[in-house]
């Protein structure tokens, strides 16, 4: 089941703690993918599902920003007083070009996704050869799961073998597989406050503190197709009986 646009926005921009969320996770996406030092410059970004509060520091460095937001969920204009990059979509049917994107964010699509395999025939069309995806799911095992009061307590929470397995049958190649929102679901002061502290806590002690989200970043790997036979092609065939007199009809 999709989440309203309208409470997406009302969670990642009106409240500390969805603003805290975006945060933490926009900076492990940063960590992965950073904005500086010429590794976006130029590319495709594409966001599907609520994942424009993650593109925002690619705005000034990619070829092109995307957020496609599925049917289901509505959409809303973004960023906010600038041209609009967000578009309405059907779930598994983009207006994208085949191979179009060369990085690809989902957040809040996969989980919450009817036909989740679909969704992922689609990522997988649109991302060029060499082309990376980051697939943002709730981490079963975290605390925000449980907790209906976020967004990342609807749908399908994940392990991080069953997201890895579900992304190989897809075709792609887990690259890295990260995590974040290492503290509470909570509105309190003391977390969010010191919520920078946890997520490097967290980060460093990963095997320790469960963290409320599972980050798998994927890659698209196309193999040239092997030919049978004879590898180089000859360009001129020799003619072995090339000078030689054609015969002439015996009598009979």
């Amino acid at each position: 089941m999709h989440l309203d646009v309208l409470d997406l926005r009302e969670f990642y921009y009106r409240t500390q703690l969805g603003r805290t969320a975006q945060k933490s996770v926009r900076d492990r996406v940063e960590a992965l993918w950073p904005a500086t030092g010429g590794e976006m410059t130029g590319l495709t970004v594409a966001g599907f599902g609520f994942a424009v509060p993650l593109l925002r520091p690619y705005l000034g460095v990619a070829r092109r920003v995307i957020g496609l937001m599925p049917a289901p969920q509505g959409v809303m204009p973004w960023p906010a007083g600038e041209p609009n990059v967000s578009v309405l979509c059907d779930e598994t049917r983009w207006p994208l070009e085949t191979g179009r994107v060369d990085r690809l964010i989902v957040l809040h699509g996969l989980e919450v996704s009817d036909h989740p395999d679909a969704l992922l025939e689609e990522c997988w069309r649109v991302l060029g050869p060499g082309g990376r995806a980051l697939f943002i799911v709730p981490n079963r095992a975290g605390l925000w799961a449980p907790r209906e009061t976020t967004p990342f307590g609807f749908g399908r929470p994940y392990t991080p073998g069953q997201l890895d397995a579900q992304a190989r049958r897809a075709g792609f190649v887990p690259e890295r597989q990260a995590a974040a929102l290492y503290i509470p679901p909570s509105q309190r002061r003391f977390w969010l406050r010191s919520a920078e502290m946890w997520e490097r806590v967290g980060t460093r002690a990963a095997g320790v503190l469960a963290a409320g989200v599972l980050i798998l970043e994927v890659s698209k790997q196309v193999h040239v197709p092997r030919r049978s036979g004879l590898g180089a092609a000859v360009r001129k065939p020799l003619s072995i009986l090339e000078g030689t007199p054609k015969p002439v009809a015996g009598r009979v």
